[in-house]
């Protein structure tokens, strides 16, 4: 079990997705929520046997609610293509609910979650593991794998290798979207691709269950 799912102080809720999703628009646990357009929960299938946990939504994911569908979501989904994955068979997440971002003139700029707010978001993640159970995780960037793995582990040099989490589930680490639109032109296609055979070691995995 990933150590965001483990027992706390703060009793993590139980109840359906829909409202696990409701209780947390309400969430004012940290000051996020103060300049955010919405609370941008998981999607996905109830049953899903795989879970996406990306790190933080976007602009455009701050404007719709929806995770995954802003620049960083279209590359995700043509690797997913790529690695004959269904994105409607997924659960797709976020370490952290809520956009985070500096004004910059009328543009809103990403701006990345404090350890103090990525806190205060995680028994929405542990809520909605506890919910779903998954078989398999699949963790993108480094703040959503040091979330599932743990502060010690490092993307760079992990990346891609399975880890069993209990005696059922196991998990591994990818490059985030995001990261491989900002990574220098000489290494951004290497990266995708390295997100693809991820992408199909989970295809493979999910095939073979």
């Amino acid at each position: 079990m990933p150590p965001f799912a483990k027992p706390t102080k703060a009793p993590v809720p139980r109840a359906s997705l829909r409202a696990l999703r409701a209780h947390a628009a309400q969430c004012r646990a940290c000051p996020l929520w103060r300049e955010a357009t919405a609370t941008v929960f998981g999607e996905g299938p109830a049953r899903a046997r795989a879970m996406l946990i990306g790190e933080q939504p976007g602009d455009e994911e701050d404007r719709s609610g929806r995770p995954f569908v802003g620049p960083a979501g279209r590359l995700l989904d043509r690797a997913l293509a790529d690695a004959g994955l269904d994105r409607k068979t997924l659960y797709l997440t976020n370490a952290v609910k809520h956009f985070k971002f500096q004004r910059r003139g009328k543009r809103r700029m990403h701006d990345r979650a404090n350890a103090h707010e990525q806190e205060a978001c995680r028994i929405w993640l542990a809520a909605e593991w506890l919910r779903l159970k998954p078989r398999w995780a699949l963790a993108l960037g480094a703040m959503a794998a040091q979330t599932l793995f743990g502060a010690a582990f490092r993307l760079s040099r992990e990346r891609g290798c399975w880890i069993a989490l209990d005696a059922r589930t196991r998990a591994m680490a990818s490059w985030h979207p995001s990261a491989i639109l900002r990574s220098p032109s000489s290494v951004r296609e290497q990266r995708y691709c390295e997100l693809v055979v991820d992408l199909r070691r989970l295809a493979q995995a999910l095939d073979e269950d």
